[in-house]
């Protein structure tokens, strides 16, 4: 079964980065993607457009240049109506895949499952001596458990099958959050899903990370999530309070150098459990 790779960048990434996680995506791999769909969204740097336009040349790349910066749902959204494959993977721009990342993921996605996840490490500088690792629950009923609280999949880590997420309109645009409501999405409309429970992407955490997951503008996106969780009937109305105290106006409210100690202490507390529960990455 041949797969596609899917990736955006913009303008505050950095080139080097962008490279190394494409390699490490697609040469790196024992099981390698048939056609790599990378989307510029919105003006980048020098180093950036000179290494897009020098990929462009490979076999099987296809570059999608957006003029302006739209955001990441619409992004992927334009990525993927370029794909010429039933199976989609995911990789952010600044991460590491493990070299037998999608050999493993291709093996259950041919089982008949449409969206497969893993477990991810975090690193900070050095991409081959990661840190924290991010645990997952691992089978479907495990998953839509956690998908009551927190999203059951790390968005980088993700394999699907592309008409699973045409079937539930793509991605929507909420910002930072439309992997999440894309999983619920897919869930409600009876995808069948799973997640390896070893690592299979090490994920970069800059300096920056943990003061992007809160603020107002965050706050909001996440008030918008619950809301809409409930309107589909996905949470009752006791998750829906337990979520927007918890994850709204705690988690998201705290200051940034507290948010990380937190976040990292509730992961910590969750491997007591497979099916443990924490704020959203």
């Amino acid at each position: 079964m041949d797969f596609s790779l899917l990736m955006a960048v913009y303008a505050g990434d950095d080139a080097a980065f962008v490279e190394h996680a494409y390699r490490s995506a697609t040469s790196g791999q024992t099981r390698p993607p048939a056609q790599c769909v990378i989307v510029q969204d919105g003006p980048v740097g020098v180093d950036l457009a000179r290494w897009l336009e020098q990929v462009e040349t490979e076999p099987g790349v296809k570059l999608v240049r957006l003029e302006t910066n739209q955001g990441l749902a619409a992004a992927l959204n334009a990525g993927l109506a370029e794909v010429t494959t039933e199976v989609v993977a995911r990789i952010d721009a600044d991460d590491y895949c493990l070299r037998e990342r999608f050999e493993r993921q291709l093996a259950l996605i041919e089982t008949g499952l449409d969206l497969v996840g893993g477990a991810i490490a975090e690193f900070a500088t050095d991409p081959y001596t990661p840190g924290l690792v991010r645990n997952v629950a691992t089978t479907q009923a495990a998953i839509e458990r956690r998908a009551r609280i927190e999203s059951p999949f790390h968005h980088p880590s993700v394999v699907f099958r592309k008409a699973a997420v045409d079937a539930v309109g793509g991605y929507p645009e909420l910002r930072q959050m439309e992997d999440y409501l894309l999983w619920v999405r897919m869930l409600i409309n009876g995808a069948r899903v799973a997640n390896l429970p070893e690592v299979v992407v090490h994920y970069r955490v800059g300096a920056g990370a943990f003061a992007r997951r809160g603020g107002r503008i965050l706050a909001r996106s996440e008030a918008a999530l619950q809301k809409e969780f409930r309107r589909l009937g996905f949470i009752t109305w006791a998750q829906y309070l337990r979520n927007r105290i918890l994850r709204g106006a705690l988690y998201r409210h705290l200051p940034a150098r507290l948010r990380r100690p937190a976040y990292h202490l509730w992961k910590r507390l969750g491997k007591k459990s497979p099916t443990s529960e924490g704020p959203d990455d």
